[in-house]
């Protein structure tokens, strides 16, 4: 017989594995518990861990990135910047950035041997990068560490230009400084650490991989991990904080190609269950649901994990997307009742964070909501986040 689960067995789970309604003791447990946070959006990373950790401040957040770096900013999944639990660097490096690092490469490689940028062909272009990614290293080696306008300084070929989508409107020339510092850091050779003002900035220190993380082994972790099982154990992750759910939602998730995802869970014990008449998958072992978990009023930041979590978003999301999705897939803030979101969110220009229900709320989700906004308001004080994709009501809710 399938074994059924219900959207509200679902939603129940996403409040409790996600800890909306039971908080967290640290900013690394709420990493842990959600697999990474996105970080794309510097600001997401401090929301998400203050919706989701007791106590949490800015300098909770800056203290486990930056002081203890229990956590670290990584690129990874779909070529999306993330921040992991420090142990799973290794395993996210393996399963997912290491073929992003070489679509990088290859792409970069093509678009500088087309502009004739060390030869006439890839094969020179390509001989030109790697030199040239080798004198970003032996700069940042020198200085201990950087930002990109200095290595661009110690290694003039940084600034080497391209001329991108030559004939429109939106083409135009642009230095090489962050695909080949990106690449690099991809490549496992560097990381984005201490961040350049505030803690909204989108500007960081780049710092050699084996000097920034603890123990000196850089993002393999000195195990020389296969990818077959790192792409296994970050599915057995996502399972855990995601499951049950298509394979299909994994897949785009963790950016994999479809024959990535079957092997990655046919390596696991896996069950196959029915979604409300939609074939999931769930861990052997994992079938025991909540029923217990206490409604939650959450207010999360642009790009959070949890509505990032899933492609096949209608159990949660309802008919809401065209109000809080950009048109490239980038969710805004979001308001939740019970594992499902009901609304959006800003903060105004004066510091207000408003809000606006969707759908018609129960009188004790309204009153939820309206406290979670003020909590979060006097959370907030003076710093002002404006998401960095702005979504149709985010935009309404500000004008």
């Amino acid at each position: 017989m399938t074994f059924a689960v219900s959207t509200a067995q679902r939603r129940a789970r996403l409040v409790a594995r996600h800890r909306l309604s039971a908080p967290a003791a640290t900013v690394t447990e709420a990493t842990e518990a959600m697999v990474a946070l996105h970080a794309t959006d510097p600001a997401t990373v401090y929301l998400s861990a203050r919706a989701r950790a007791d106590a949490v401040t800015t300098g909770t957040v800056d203290d486990a990135l930056y002081q203890k770096r229990r956590i670290v900013r990584t690129l990874g999944m779909r070529r999306t910047v993330f921040v992991v639990a420090a142990p799973l660097l290794p395993v996210v490096q393996r399963a997912c950035t290491d073929d992003v690092a070489r679509r990088l490469r290859r792409q970069l490689e093509r678009d500088l041997g087309n502009a004739g940028v060390g030869g006439t062909d890839t094969a020179g272009a390509a001989g030109w990068l790697r030199s040239a990614e080798a004198g970003v290293l032996r700069a940042l080696a020198a200085r201990g560490s950087a930002t990109g306008a200095q290595l661009s300084a110690d290694e003039p070929r940084l600034r080497t230009q391209l001329a991108y989508q030559p004939g429109k409107s939106y083409g135009g020339v642009a230095n090489i400084t962050s695909r080949v510092l990106g690449l690099i850091a991809a490549e496992g050779h560097m990381i984005r650490g201490h961040r350049r003002g505030g803690w909204t900035s989108g500007q960081f220190e780049w710092f050699p991989a084996d000097a920034w993380l603890a123990g000196g082994t850089g993002p393999d972790g000195g195990t020389g991990a296969d990818a077959a099982a790192a792409r296994a154990e970050l599915a057995h992750r996502w399972l855990l904080a995601f499951g049950p759910a298509p394979a299909a939602d994994l897949q785009w998730w963790a950016g994999w190609t479809g024959a990535q995802t079957k092997a990655a869970l046919a390596a696991l014990d896996v069950r196959e269950v029915d979604l409300d008449g939609q074939p999931g998958v769930l861990l052997a072992g994992d079938e025991a649901f909540e029923d217990d978990v206490a409604p939650a009023a959450c207010l999360l930041p642009a790009l959070d994990p949890t509505p990032m979590g899933w492609q096949s978003r209608g159990w949660y999301l309802g008919p809401h997307g065209p109000a809080l999705f950009d048109r490239s897939g980038n969710i805004g803030p979001t308001v939740w009742w019970e594992g499902r979101i009901i609304g959006g969110w800003a903060q105004r220009p004066s510091g207000e964070v408003a809000y606006r229900l969707l759908e018609d709320a129960e009188p004790d989700a309204s009153a939820a909501v309206a406290a979670e906004a003020a909590r979060l308001e006097s959370w907030l004080g003076p710093a002002r986040v404006t998401p960095r994709f702005r979504t149709p009501l985010e935009r309404e809710l500000t004008a």
